[in-house]
């Protein structure tokens, strides 16, 4: 989530319309300045029966997850839970979600908590300006389940009515990896993400609804070659009404060592059509990342929309910190260990 998996930011324009606005890379999902109508029908279908079609899509998931659940046994489970603590690495290493929209599928190291932050500047359409400030904050709380945090420090838009400013949405939620990369078989991953809305509504550059995002990820080393692919599953909530819009995204990132410390980062994506009024899109990113220290990884670069809907013109720099390991464990490891005295 640049990230971040990156989510989405909606801002309210005149008329009760909203577009979806980019705050960053690992937060953002996504970048364009597409119009989303207040108006519950815009989806060509009635308020009861959006209301009822999302509460069943809800059902279906939670369905779904709970009988995937039911299905593993105990011992595997307990398999699962007993691998889950004292996995700390020798040395501390960033493992940034920046500068992509798509996020890695492998987490934060065990113990570790880690910040990205960055500055994002976009123009995505004639006479319209937006700017941010924002990051995430991410926690390897067990040896493969990450905490995250999503946030917008600071929002700005500069339209024909002036220039609005404010904090931006939240975003709270778990990203569990399932797999661990073979060498014929990617690194796996789930994420879920609620958005805390937190964004100005009377600025026009929030709209006061909770969201949701539901996240496959893989990631797999190829020839050289990093590779990570996200399939993310959106649910919207509508203005002035009950129930969601729904929309799909799909990633492709790819990365590669030009020389030493500094990489080459590139990246495909788009989404499916959320309503009416808002349709889909694809865009691309390019972006170089130097690695300053193995804790310590800074990144650079621009995006460029592919089809009408996508983006116009954003460029990004941000950074990846690995704070500290917060468990007592790492430093007693780090004692006992030759190579560290």
């Amino acid at each position: 989530m640049r990230g971040a998996a990156a989510l989405i930011q909606t801002s309210r324009t005149e008329g009760g319309s909203y577009r979806r606005i980019q705050p960053r890379r690992g937060m953002r999902y996504l970048g364009d300045a597409q119009e989303r109508q207040s108006d519950p029908t815009a989806t060509g279908e009635t308020p009861n029966n959006c209301l009822y079609q999302s509460a069943g899509n809800i059902l279906r998931f939670a369905v779904v997850t709970l009988a995937a659940c039911l299905a593993a046994t105990n011992s595997a489970v307990g398999q699962w839970m007993g691998k889950q603590t004292g996995c700390y690495a020798d040395s501390i290493a960033a493992n940034p979600n920046r500068p992509t929209v798509a996020n890695p599928a492998d987490i934060t190291q065990y113990g570790v908590l880690e910040l990205e932050y960055g500055w994002d500047r976009q123009w995505p359409e004639e006479g319209r300006q937006q700017a941010s400030v924002g990051g995430l904050l991410k926690f390897g709380m067990l040896c493969d389940v990450e905490l995250r945090w999503n946030t917008t420090s600071f929002l700005s838009q500069t339209d024909a009515s002036g220039t609005h400013r404010s904090f931006g949405d939240n975003w709270l939620g778990p990203q569990i990896r399932v797999y661990r990369q073979t060498k014929r078989v990617p690194t796996l991953a789930f994420g879920y993400a609620v958005k805390i809305p937190s964004a100005s509504t009377e600025d026009g550059l929030g709209t006061g609804h909770m969201d949701h995002a539901f996240t496959l990820l893989a990631s797999k080393d190829i020839a050289r070659f990093h590779f990570d692919f996200n399939v993310t599953q959106f649910l919207i909530g509508r203005p002035n009404t009950s129930g969601f819009d729904k929309n799909q995204q799909l990633n492709l990132a790819f990365s590669h060592v030009i020389r030493r410390r500094l990489q080459f980062t590139g990246e495909f994506y788009g989404e499916t059509q959320l309503n009416q009024a808002t349709p889909g899109f694809a865009s691309s990113l390019w972006a170089l990342t130097y690695t300053v220290v193995p804790r310590l990884v800074i990144d650079g670069g621009f995006e460029a929309g592919l089809t009408s809907g996508g983006p116009h013109r954003h460029a990004f720099v941000g950074a990846t910190y690995s704070i500290a390991n917060l468990y007592p464990g790492w430093r007693r490891k780090r004692s006992s260990n030759p190579a560290n005295r």
